[in-house]
């Protein structure tokens, strides 16, 4: 995830218009025949342990995919990817980020994607911007009283300690006395400090240290089990490439231990050494197409993003949609009796960079992207991370005033306007996702948050292409070296891994038959919006949400039933 805001605005009026639109529409459309309306169930409302408006249950919509996706997947060969992924610290272009890429292109080689004509694979080569940047090794020795201490170290690319050094961090080594604010800085010190803001290393260099410490963490990565392990924690970072002195993560524990050790002794030293390497690349994203059956040209996007170092940030997200994409790629075989159709459009699974693998793909393909879901931190464990399976919704009315049950997330509300909102119903579609794969699990808590931003969902919106996220937080670990393969579970990983292809896959091929649950799943939400609007007395959250309600409510019938955007009014005999 990365800190972003909603960009790009319609003007208010516009807004305005497609309210008066949707409302016409619906006078002037066709009535919808009977026979395109899906059974109503006798149990109405899906009861998960899911936290949001209520989800229609039904056999329609993603719930066409999510039971043989869910039956098939192949929770074990997912984990050996997240495990492979995981053994990496991954920067764009480098070593790992090459190795899990190869990986991922393997597994969707020998699943059928390049060898059966409906299934597409290809890289795509682009301008890294910079040299790929790969982590050797680093240590950081305590020296103090005659005695010294290894605080941290990694010379293998799955060492635990391995975020010591921030992306971008330049080779080098160093001694000397220890330091706690810039003004205390000579010539020859090392400078340790408890936040990135108070030690830029352009400065520190300038003043005369030899290497910068920094023991930075959020208020979210505080362990919320009271066991402290956060104290252990060394946060990923990245610094500014041309660094002239060494540059390395330490954790709280190890801040503690320098300051008590250069009280109790004033010649207390400190030794540090790195080693990185940096290569010419270019930077590659890998695509798998399933090819639609009808309309091939139109598509919809899951995407995982490879680098980052941690095993729920982003190995989860690479191993979950590359074993859905080698599932779908078995339930659609030809050669045996396929258990699906395959979807009207092309659904793409896209793996690379965070936000430009987004950006390259719709520099560089040719179909029309209709949808986008971004598959983040998907496989955290509740019990070992305290993070909740979240639906992060694409900016919608509550993005701009959260009522309950909505509420943000630690990460934080961005900012949006009424008059930026463009209605779409993937937000629904992704809740009622949720809610098939709970059914089938027997139960399961998930729940919901308004558009925040920070992932590839970030990258169509702005391109107004509806998007939204599946992920999970507040993960204490995030972002830390403490993001590993035993903060996965295998079992949250096939859950959240199947919403986000059957949600993918429902969006790539609607029917009529879908309609009524959508319809009256979206229903659902107005109510509960609508009224928690009235509640508070804000008349204008509530005519946001009845205009938007209806706008996706058109939305659905022309997905569904295949209307034109802008469909002609009905002639009178």
């Amino acid at each position: 995830m990365e800190p972003a805001q909603f960009p790009g605005a319609m003007q208010r009026a516009a807004f305005a218009q497609l309210s008066l639109l949707a409302l016409w529409s619906c006078a002037t459309q066709p009535r919808i025949p009977k026979e395109f309306l899906a059974p109503r169930p006798e149990r109405s409302v899906v009861e998960s342990g899911r936290v949001g408006p209520d989800v229609i249950a039904a056999d329609s919509g993603p719930a066409r995919f999510a039971k043989p996706l869910y039956e098939h997947f192949d929770v074990e060969r997912a984990m050996a990817t997240v495990r492979f992924v995981d053994g990496f610290y991954r920067s764009p272009g480098n070593d790992g980020f090459e190795a899990s890429l190869d990986h991922v292109d393997a597994a969707l080689r020998k699943a059928g994607f390049g060898t059966r004509e409906e299934l597409l694979i290809e890289v795509i080569s682009t301008p890294l911007g910079s040299a790929a940047w790969t982590p050797i090794s680093a240590r950081l020795e305590l020296k103090s009283q005659g005695k010294s201490r290894v605080l941290h170290a990694f010379d293998t690319p799955s060492g635990a300690d391995r975020t010591m050094l921030p992306v971008g961090a330049p080779s080098g080594s160093a001694e000397g006395r220890p330091v706690f604010a810039q003004n205390e800085v000579e010539q020859g010190t090392i400078l340790v400090v408890d936040d990135a803001s108070k030690g830029d290393p352009k400065s520190a260099a300038e003043r005369g240290a030899s290497a910068l410490l920094i023991a930075s963490l959020e208020d979210y990565n505080v362990d919320p089990s009271g066991k402290d392990r956060h104290l252990d924690a060394i946060q990923y970072r990245g610094v500014r490439r041309g660094a002239s002195i060494p540059v390395l993560q330490i954790s709280r524990r190890s801040l503690e231990a320098i300051r008590a050790a250069a009280k109790a002794d004033p010649k207390t030293a400190v030794h540090v050494d790195a080693e990185v390497r940096n290569d010419e690349r270019p930077l590659r994203t890998l695509v798998a197409t399933v090819l639609g059956s009808d309309r091939p040209e139109e598509c919809v996007v899951a995407v995982a993003h490879v680098q980052e170092p941690g095993a729920v940030d982003n190995a989860s997200g690479v191993g979950g949609i590359c074993e859905v994409a080698c599932t779908l790629a078995s339930l659609l075989d030809p050669s045996g009796a396929p258990k699906i159709e395959r979807p009207s459009r092309s659904v793409v699974f896209l793996f690379g960079d965070e936000m430009r693998e987004s950006r390259i793909w719709l520099d560089a393909n040719k179909r029309k992207t209709i949808a986008a879901v971004s598959a983040d931190m998907i496989g955290a464990s509740l019990a070992a991370t305290g993070a909740v399976p979240l639906l992060e919704r694409g900016p919608d009315p509550g993005a701009v005033k959260p009522l309950p049950p909505d509420k943000h997330t630690a990460w934080g509300q961005a900012h949006v306007e009424y008059a930026e909102l463009r209605p779409n119903g993937v937000n629904v579609v992704l809740r009622t996702a949720l809610a098939d794969v709970g059914l089938l699990a027997k139960g399961w808590a998930t729940s919901e948050n308004p558009y925040e931003g920070g992932s590839d969902h970030d990258i169509f919106l702005r391109a107004e292409i509806p998007a939204a996220l599946l992920w999970h937080f507040t993960d204490f670990a995030y972002h830390t070296s403490l993001d590993r393969i035993d903060h996965v579970d295998p079992q949250e990983l096939r859950r959240m891994s199947c919403a986000v292809a059957a949600a993918t896959l429902a969006l790539a091929d609607p029917r009529p038959a879908d309609l009524d649950r959508y319809l009256r799943t979206n229903l659902a939400e107005k109510n509960l919006r609508v009224s928690a609007a009235k509640d508070a007395k804000d008349e204008e959250l509530a005519r946001q949400w009845e205009a938007w309600s209806e706008a996706v409510r058109q939305w659905f019938r022309r997905e569904c039933l295949r209307l034109a955007p802008n469909p002609e009014p009905e002639k009178k005999d």
